[in-house]
């Protein structure tokens, strides 16, 4: 069983470098099964049970991380000997107010990357989707990040394998957003222990390694922004609240089963059962939230209007169209690409009018972090 230990070097890097950059793109993802609590007792941003999700293909974050060794007898700090040193840039522009995050992030994964203190970064990052559009840019940005610092860490040690590169990468994610670990990789990944499933891990996402039918290939992803305000509760509170809830303990193990039935739907394709795990995940969640101390009502009278008229026109049409939520109010509309017109025309003149300013963005499953 990997631990924690394995990603902190055990030697000195093997090359030295001045200066360079990088540049990575890394998707957002949707979880079918979904991560919601983490446990104290082993550390940050540990899940209190196992997710799967699809990685997405068009809502993405793309950074560039460009370092430059620093003079370090004139820039260490006396009094915080880890000095990070970085600047901040969204869309071309200085964004002050993002650097917080980052600097806990460097701070979390400084144990495991000891050339950070070295160098300055200057971090240039930008989304695909509308920023503050109501998706979750934390995954697709945290990844796309450690992506980058991993190019870094590479470079300083070139023997370091593909495998390796790819499950640090997906640990340090981890880190600073723990879903973010699930957008290293694709099309399906795997985050938390899973008995069944070889390889799973609390540390970080790996791809799902069973047969996948393929149905499943290409599916479609369009999501209708609801709500394009600021999320109602953050994630790391809604997290917390799963402390001491009355019903946590049954839905962790609820999560559990439900990836378990998830294995054979993935490899015989049977759509109807797909169905009925990934909706009910979705408004399980939204249970959650609703019956924790303080409670929450996440959803908005357009989020039900567009669940209720999915669910009449799959009962009409007999196309396997379903639904998911994150913790919020937008829909994501999950389909198999051979029903696309059909879905989309029904979107478009069924389900648009419940969308903020009628917007909605169309993505497909995707494979993960690229390199630019």
């Amino acid at each position: 069983m990997t631990t924690t230990n394995a990603f902190i070097p055990t030697s000195a890097y093997t090359h030295n470098i001045e200066k360079g950059i990088f540049q990575w793109s890394a998707p957002s993802n949707i979880a079918l099964v979904k991560y919601w609590g983490k446990r104290d007792d082993l550390g940050h941003q540990i899940p209190a049970n196992p997710s799967i999700s699809f990685t997405l293909n068009n809502c993405k974050t793309i950074t560039s991380v460009a370092f430059e060794k620093k003079d370090l007898s004139t820039s260490i700090n006396e009094t915080n000997p880890i000095d990070y040193s970085f600047d901040l840039l969204f869309e071309g522009q200085p964004k002050e107010e993002f650097k917080p995050k980052i600097q806990k992030f460097l701070e979390r994964i400084a144990p495991f990357m000891p050339f950070l203190k070295d160098y300055h970064f200057t971090i240039n990052t930008q989304n695909t989707f509308p920023h503050s559009s109501g998706i979750a840019s934390s995954a697709s940005g945290m990844a796309a990040l450690a992506m980058n610092f991993m190019s870094i860490e590479k470079a300083l040690n070139p023997e370091m394998t593909e495998d390796y590169f790819y499950q640090k990468a997906s640990f340090l994610a981890r880190l600073g957003s723990g879903s973010a670990c699930r957008s290293v990789k694709g099309n399906l990944v795997v985050w938390g222990n899973q008995a069944n499933i070889e390889g799973s891990s609390n540390l970080f996402g790996v791809p799902f390694s069973g047969k996948v039918h393929s149905v499943f290939e290409n599916y479609q992803d369009t999501i209708l922004l609801v709500d394009k305000g600021e999320k109602q509760v953050s994630s790391t509170v809604g997290h917390d609240l799963m402390h001491n809830h009355p019903f946590a303990a049954r839905r962790f193990e609820q999560a559990h089963e439900n990836i378990d039935q998830l294995i054979p739907i993935f490899e015989n394709g049977d759509l109807e059962a797909f169905i009925k795990i990934v909706e009910s995940e979705a408004l399980t969640l939204h249970a959650m939230m609703m019956t924790s101390m303080p409670y929450f009502i996440l959803m908005k009278p357009n989020t039900l209007q567009i669940i209720n008229a999915i669910w009449k026109f799959r009962a009409a049409t007999k196309i396997p169209v379903c639904f998911t939520l994150d913790a919020g109010a937008n829909v994501h509309v999950l389909y198999p690409e051979n029903v696309k017109e059909s879905v989309l025309q029904f979107i478009q003149s069924e389900l648009v009018g419940y969308c903020q300013n009628g917007q909605y963005l169309c993505d497909q499953i995707g494979f993960g972090a690229a390199t630019l």
